[in-house]
């Protein structure tokens, strides 16, 4: 633990700069006078750090991943749909970040069991799914599916399409009479898998941040279900919390 502390220590301070590689396990064996096991252990410790990131064969290397500040209580303002503004593009705006996002697929597809159960509809029936990867200043951080009612968007063209207009899907909804009341969301961390690790770029087992999103209306639908994956690394969560009733 104290040879983790110093080198994330050498990493916040700058000694160890963005880009630059940690000494290597042989290095750090003669530096520290430990076994290459007590390196290895101590290496464990700095990636959880979420400072570092490792390739196969070549070494661990000093992220330049900042965090991005997710304001969970403000990205969803009317006023960002209304200036043209997705919610995810609206939150890289205010971190003075790049955002940009491929849509990986649109289309019907059978609903899974727990997303069937938060949309109120048969297991397997018809929904619309939205995937999409999001990156910021290029680098991969998060994947987000959307669920959407097939009822709800069958008369909704834009939503089948790759963009679906300025302020994204909530602002379609809107259009189409769809007037929210609230967004709930769940979090929970945990291991990336792997085929999720290579998806955002990160190492075998990088923490990760799994958020489920529904978004109901002021009739008390849930209009969408959608189930997030971000790198832990990536995001601070702030949260408003009314003190009052």
């Amino acid at each position: 633990m104290q040879i983790a502390d110093e080198i994330v220590q050498h990493i916040r301070a700058g000694v160890l700069k963005p880009g630059d590689m940690v000494p290597s396990e042989s290095e750090l064996v003669e530096r520290y006078g430990v076994s290459g096991g007590t390196i290895r252990k101590a290496m464990v410790e700095v990636r959880a750090s979420g400072l570092v990131h490792t390739r196969h064969g070549k070494g661990s290397f000093v992220k330049d991943r900042p965090p991005v500040r997710s304001r969970s209580s403000d990205r969803f303002r009317a006023s960002h749909r209304r200036g043209g503004r997705a919610a995810y593009l609206a939150e890289s705006e205010q971190a003075g970040a790049t955002a940009k996002v491929s849509v990986l697929f649109v289309g019907p597809v059978a609903a899974p069991d727990e997303v069937a159960e938060r949309l109120g509809v048969e297991s397997g029936s018809q929904v619309l799914a939205r995937r999409r990867l999001y990156f910021r200043n290029g680098v991969p951080v998060e994947t987000a599916t959307s669920y959407l009612p097939w009822d709800v968007v069958r008369d909704i063209p834009e939503l089948f399409a790759e963009n679906p207009g300025p302020g994204g899907i909530y602002a379609r909804l809107e259009d189409a009479g769809h007037a929210f009341a609230e967004f709930v969301e769940t979090l929970q961390a945990r291991s990336a898998a792997r085929a999720e690790a290579s998806e955002l770029g990160l190492g075998s087992g990088a923490p990760v941040i799994h958020l489920v999103r529904e978004a109901i209306t002021s009739t008390g639908r849930v209009v969408e279900v959608c189930d997030t994956l971000m790198a832990a690394d990536q995001f601070v969560l702030s949260y408003r919390i009314p003190a009052v009733d």
